[in-house]
């Protein structure tokens, strides 16, 4: 059986979905069983409510939820905040990391033989210089307590490993999109449906890596059981790369919107971001974040399964997006 944390999450339910077509058997946790109401109909999918933890009355909670399970896909976390605050940094911390390592151990105890964690593409940084993606090897760089709290967590968790047997797989996924998605790629397109003249025409020269939450659930499902996996750390996109401009293009042509974009000079663009306090959002409209993938199709002899523009049409295929 396969325990999957955050069931009731954007990737975490569509990762139930998955393992249930592939006839896999599946323990769905979050922390309010009546979340996960929505998958009582799928086929090899048992849910269950999963307290707090790091509470020390919670160990014996987890241990009946982590039995028979062979692995654990750790999908709960404490997700980026626009603004976080000094108490946001300490969840940050506790959440991520003190959580994440209590439940590696918990499935060491229990006999789990690998644990695949969800990680952050930001524990390498914010931006990519141009013509230079990220890859997995290179050395670490996080930035704000939402990617430091990721990179602790691989620390621990590879350290668990090297000290038990675990064995642990760590992705890096970039941004992430398909139906429901939130934050500012559902922003993006509510103001398309709308007609609002999207300022963006002139961001025709960065580049940034997207990846389909089926993609990246394909690839979870790969590591599960991939023996060249154990202990390695992957990163994953769509492996097609977009300019703003041409996210707007795709977008429109997936949800069949029309795109209404303006031209302006990208140094006023980014004075009139600073002046109205926007600086950070126009920065992740406008800067290069790249991912090579190469890693990861060789090790696990892997590809994306969808198309970019198969992977968009999904993002449409459910009608709005909301914010999970």
């Amino acid at each position: 059986m396969i325990l999957v944390t955050g069931a009731n999450g954007f990737v975490g339910a569509t990762l139930c979905r998955a393992l249930s077509s592939r006839k896999r058997s599946v323990m769905a946790t979050a922390r309010h069983e009546s979340s996960l109401q929505f998958l009582s109909q799928q086929p090899f999918v048992t849910s269950g409510q999963a307290p707090d933890l790091g509470d020390a009355s919670s160990a014996p909670a987890w241990s009946a939820l982590l039995n028979d399970c062979h692995t654990v896909v750790h999908t709960a976390a404490m997700v980026h905040v626009m603004s976080p605050t000094v108490a946001d940094d300490a969840k940050f911390y506790k959440v991520n990391v003190l959580g994440t390592l209590e439940l590696a151990r918990l499935a060491t105890q229990a006999g789990v033989r690998r644990f695949v964690f969800l990680s952050t593409v930001k524990v390498h940084g914010e931006y990519t210089v141009e013509g230079q993606p990220f890859s997995a090897e290179q050395p670490l760089a996080p930035n704000g307590a939402y990617a430091m709290s990721k990179q602790q967590a691989e620390e621990g968790l590879l350290r668990i490993a090297q000290e038990t047997g675990l064995e642990v797989v760590i992705i890096r996924p970039p941004l992430v999109y398909g139906p429901g998605v939130g934050g500012n790629l559902e922003v993006l397109i509510r103001w398309m449906r709308r007609g609002i003249p999207l300022p963006v025409g002139a961001l025709t020269h960065n580049a940034r890596s997207l990846v389909g939450v089926d993609n990246l659930v394909d690839l979870i499902v790969t590591t599960i059981d991939h023996p060249d996996a154990a202990n390695q750390q992957f990163l994953v996109s769509d492996d097609h790369d977009l300019s703003t401009a041409e996210l707007v293009t795709q977008l429109a042509l997936a949800g069949q919107l029309r795109a209404r974009t303006v031209n302006i000079p990208v140094p006023l663009l980014r004075f009139a971001a600073r002046i109205v306090g926007r600086s950070s959002y126009f920065d992740r409209l406008a800067e290069n974040l790249q991912v090579d993938i190469t890693l990861t199709k060789q090790v696990l002899d892997w590809q994306p399964p969808l198309s970019l523009s198969q992977s968009m049409s999904r993002l449409f295929a459910t009608g709005a997006s909301h914010e999970h």
